[in-house]
């Protein structure tokens, strides 16, 4: 594979471009399901799944039982049920020391505060097909239930008979999901942001999903909050000298596994283990059971560029702002304070990504396509809303009053002044 020069900058840039946008075809045919779900209801969302599912969804079997949830429990090992336990705990653990206090601030007679309010339901969208996702499924979930929001609602895609993957079900009932519907795509945005007969209209919508999904969401924002639109996976790999090539090659190709469209990106001062790890990237490629799409992925995103310093390379990092960063140097830690745009750092040869993926405990929803300029990973703020309170008393408003008097006319809003100085009229008390 090419190995680029820091010189070469543009070059890789244009390489490397990503961008959250929806393509406009994508976002008019989920425009379009939308609104036929906000007029139709109920009977356009089991059109839509017969249509894309396959399966004759009604009232009656739109919700999972717990009769299947305990059912998927007898289908899934033993050991991984295990796993899955040990990664909750990590996820709970890592999120309770995300909760907020509000707070209040006194000033004789003038009280004022925030109160922290988890949101009365939200809706959790988990994608369906052939794969299961049940770490997607915690990571969402768990962070709502610490927030203390009353009900989630998960929805997924069906299979043709209505199944849905045991592993899914066993990590929605293990996360603490209220109620498990089996619909999926823009059709299941839709009715979680506008609600039906069998829907319960939801106040926040987080989760992955394919293009039309993400879609939905980005045209539902306004009516619910949603967590991101989220693009191809991406990890950006700072390394020197000290680090193994192998590893390297094993960490760029986690994430070029994940789809074609996913970009790996190694950055290093040093031109002997660039070479190195290029070579090792190319053997390993070769032994993976997904290699068609990481080899694409390779050929179109895999990038490795050889920096003049760490600097630098710390520079191309934080204006990449990719959702993974590596840091696979010696005494990684003192480089941390480099870090400005990214959704999770990995620091050591022992901190690989996918650590974060399924069991570390820090959410794996992360921004995409440049956004950790801006966002956050997903979190239990997420789930919350801030409302702050002002409480006043006569003196403390009359020893303020002609400043909001003044600032109001000062803006042309009269009535905002008067609002304030009529509690001082004399003649109006009269």
């Amino acid at each position: 594979m090419r190995i680029y020069r820091s010189s070469e900058i543009e070059a890789v840039k244009a390489r490397l471009m990503r961008s959250a946008s929806v393509e406009a075809e994508v976002a008019l045919t989920a425009r379009g399901i939308i609104e036929d779900v906000q007029t139709r209801g109920d009977e356009a969302l089991f059109d839509y799944t017969r249509r894309f599912d396959g399966f004759e969804l009604t009232a009656e079997n739109i919700r999972v039982s717990r009769e299947e949830i305990g059912a998927a429990y007898k289908k899934v090992d033993a050991a991984l049920l295990k796993t899955l336990k040990r990664s909750a705990e990590n996820i709970r653990a890592f999120h309770e020391l995300q909760k907020r206090e509000g707070f209040e601030k006194k000033d004789g007679g003038a009280v004022t505060g925030r109160l922290i309010l988890p949101m009365q339901r939200a809706g959790v969208y988990v994608p369906g097909g052939k794969a299961a996702y049940p770490s997607s499924v915690l990571m969402n979930i768990i962070p709502a239930k610490i927030a203390g929001v009353s009900e989630i609602v998960m929805t997924t895609p069906p299979g043709k008979t209505g199944e849905i993957e045991p592993l899914t079900l066993v990590a929605a009932d293990m996360a603490g999901a209220d109620m498990i519907l089996r619909i999926g795509g823009a059709q299941a945005v839709a009715a979680l942001a506008h609600g039906t007969a069998s829907v319960p209209r939801v106040d926040v919508i987080t989760g992955p999903g394919n293009a039309y999904v993400a879609a939905a969401k980005r045209e539902v924002f306004g009516q619910v909050g949603i967590d991101m639109i989220a693009g191809p996976s991406e990890v950006l790999i700072i390394a020197d000298e000290s680090a193994n090539p192998a590893y390297i090659a094993a960490d760029f190709l986690s994430q070029a596994e994940h789809d074609e469209k996913a970009a790996s990106v190694l950055l290093t001062a040093s031109e002997s283990l660039a070479i190195k790890a290029a070579d090792e990237i190319e053997r390993q490629l070769k032994l993976l059971p997904r290699k068609d799409i990481a080899e694409k992925s390779v050929q179109d995103y895999g990038t490795v560029v050889v920096t003049e310093s760490l600097d630098e390379a710390f520079d191309i990092a934080n204006e990449f702002a990719p959702e993974h960063m590596e840091i696979l140097t010696d005494n990684p830690k003192q480089y941390l304070g480099k870090v400005r745009n990214a959704g999770a750092v990995f620091l050591g040869e022992y901190s690989p990504e996918p650590l974060g993926d399924y069991f570390a405990g820090p959410n794996h929803v992360l921004p995409t396509s440049g956004t950790a300029r801006f966002s956050s990973p997903l979190s239990v703020d997420d789930f919350v809303k801030k409302t702050n309170y002002v409480c006043y008393d006569r003196q403390a408003l009359e020893a303020c009053y002609n400043d909001i008097e003044a600032f109001a006319k000062a803006e042309g809003l009269t009535a905002h002044a008067r609002s304030a100085a009529i509690r001082f009229d004399d003649t109006e008390e009269e």
